[in-house]
Order: C-alpha cells, then sequence, then structure tokens
C-alpha cells in the first residue's frame, strides 16, 4: 500500500516541471522569434534608408548648385560648359544626348525583344527553349565596357561602311550597341509574362479557328500586356541610365542634337567625365553632377510611376 501510494503521488509532483519546460521553450521561441524579426525588419529598413540618403544627397547638393544657377537657365539654357570659363548649365544638352541614344536603342531592343519573346513563348520547342533562353541572357552578363569597345571598334567601322561621312563617335552606333545589350531584359521578362497565360486561352482560341501566330498576337500578348509593360519600362530605365557604352562611343561631347549620326553626350557619361576629373570637391563644376544626378532620377522616378501603373491598369489574374 505504501509503494502503491508513491507511485500515485509520482506524477504531481512532475507536473510543474513539465509546465516550467513548456514555459521555457515559449519563451525562448518567443526571443528567436522577435531576434528574427528583428533581423528582417532591419534587412528590409537597409534599402529604404539608402533610398532616402541618396534623395537626401542629391536634393542638398543640387540645392547648393541652385543658389549660384538659376532653375530656370538650367532648364531652358541651350549650352553645357560648366568647366569652361563662359560656364552654361543647360541641362538640355545632356538630356538630347540622353534621349536620343535611348530612342535609338529601344527601337532595336523592344521589336526584337518582343518578337524573340514570341517565339520562345509560342513556337519554340522545350529543347530550343532551354538552350536558347541561357544562350540569350549571357548578352546581360557581358560588362558595358566590353560593349562600349565593341561599338567603338566594330559597329562604327561597320557604320561608316554604309555612311561614309558618319563620325567616329556617335549617338547611332552606342544605341545600337546599348539596344543589343538590353534586349535580353525585355525577353526574358515578356516570355515570362507570356507562359504565365492560362493554356485554357490558348485552347479556347485554337477552338475558334485561330492559327500559332493569330493565337499568339491576339489572345497570348494582349493577355500577357502588364507584364510586357513592365519589361519595356525596365528597358527604358535600362537605356537612360546606361553608362559606360555612351562614355566610349558617343563621343562625350556636349552637343545640343537630336541627330543619332553626331556625337553628344549624356546625362550618365557627364557624371563620369566630372568624377574622374581634378575638379576640386564643393566647386560649383563639382556640384553640377548631382543636379544631373537628380534629373536621372526623376526621369527613371518617372518611368517607374508609368510602369505601376500600367501593371495596375491592365493587370489580368486568372
Amino acid at each position: 500500500m505504501t509503494a502503491h501510494a508513491q507511485t500515485m503521488s509520482a506524477p504531481p509532483s512532475t507536473a510543474p516541471d513539465a509546465v516550467s519546460d513548456r514555459l521555457r521553450k515559449r519563451a525562448s521561441r518567443h526571443v528567436k522569434e522577435r531576434v528574427i524579426e528583428f533581423i528582417l525588419f532591419t534587412a528590409a529598413s537597409i534599402s529604404v534608408l539608402t533610398t532616402i540618403a541618396i534623395v537626401y544627397i542629391l536634393v542638398s547638393e543640387s540645392l547648393t548648385l541652385f543658389e549660384h544657377v538659376s532653375l530656370w537657365d538650367f532648364l531652358t539654357d541651350t549650352q553645357w560648359t560648366p568647366l569652361f570659363d563662359d560656364a552654361h548649365y543647360g541641362i538640355m544638352v545632356l538630356l538630347s544626348g540622353t534621349l536620343t541614344s535611348s530612342f535609338v536603342a529601344l527601337a532595336v531592343a523592344l521589336p526584337l525583344g518582343t518578337i524573340i519573346a514570341i517565339y520562345l513563348s509560342e513556337f519554340a520547342s522545350f529543347r530550343t527553349r532551354e538552350v536558347a533562353k541561357p544562350i540569350l541572357e549571357l548578352l546581360g552578363g557581358v560588362p558595358t565596357i566590353i560593349y562600349g569597345y565593341f561599338a567603338l571598334m566594330v559597329v562604327t567601322p561597320a557604320l561608316q561602311h554604309l555612311f561614309p561621312e558618319l563620325p567616329g563617335f556617335s549617338l547611332l552606333s552606342a544605341g545600337l550597341v546599348m539596344g543589343i545589350m538590353i534586349i535580353p531584359y525585355v525577353s526574358s521578362l515578356s516570355e515570362d509574362a507570356m507562359r504565365a497565360v492560362p493554356m485554357s486561352l490558348r485552347e479556347g482560341s485554337y477552338a475558334m479557328g485561330a492559327t500559332r501566330l493569330q493565337t499568339a498576337l491576339r489572345t497570348v500578348v494582349p493577355a500577357a500586356t502588364s507584364g510586357i509593360a513592365s519589361a519595356y519600362i525596365l528597358g527604358i530605365s535600362r537605356a537612360v541610365g546606361e553608362t559606360m557604352i555612351l562614355a566610349v562611343a558617343a563621343g562625350m561631347q556636349p552637343n545640343l542634337t537630336f541627330n543619332p549620326a553626331e556625337p553628344g553626350a549624356t546625362i550618365t557619361s557627364y557624371i563620369v567625365q566630372v568624377a574622374l576629373g581634378d575638379l576640386p570637391h564643393g566647386s560649383i563644376g563639382y556640384q553640377t553632377i548631382f543636379a544631373a544626378g537628380l534629373t536621372l532620377m526623376l526621369m527613371t522616378l518617372g518611368f517607374n510611376l508609368l510602369g505601376y501603373y500600367l501593371r495596375k491598369r491592365f493587370r489580368e489574374v486568372y
């Protein structure tokens, strides 16, 4: 009876220990979750704080420039000579080179990238797609300085055979090679958007008697409009922000021109030119790179907002 009584009384004595262990484990798990949550929050905050810091630096340094240069002259002057004694600060000169080179690049990248995406998504076999797409994406991994010298040493002489009056540096040569570089961005994202279209839409189109080409152009492409628009916006942003190809092959001559057959300077190539020079920090000429960078950031922001609107306006949920 005594042994039986001891056996019956044992569980109540161990119950508090089990409850205490569970509470300790729960508290430890809560602490670990809090630590992980803090680490994730910190990692997410880094990008936000970095963006805020970049915007603050660009705006503050640009305001310092505008204390000496009027904003009206900055936007309307037709000359850009901040490094000369007779200084002019017309950002339109750099904008013309940026827009012209970007237009040439996009005239190459957008149609070719879209055609390649349609072929890979709707016409290529599985084996062809698995081989062609990685090879195509290798173009995006080539350093841009290599593209720049390719434009200068190969594309420009080839164009001079067709157009003997073409100078050794031109926005046309740089823009064409820049378009080749952007093709993988457009084609890859567009192809992913097209392949996300449900097969039922294709089957319905085939059931109505449409051919593969008609299905691709009239069913798949309209259904993937939001993804294709996002690919286009990325290509535009990539073209506007390109640096080394234009610095090597476009000539970096600040001319107010929209003729791609002439040399020109872009916002990014000017920033490279000044950043590698001997201008003292804090001088007016040095401050111009921040104003140019702020202009470029506002352009990119505008394209991103346009992309957001297009995704929201045309996005299809299947």
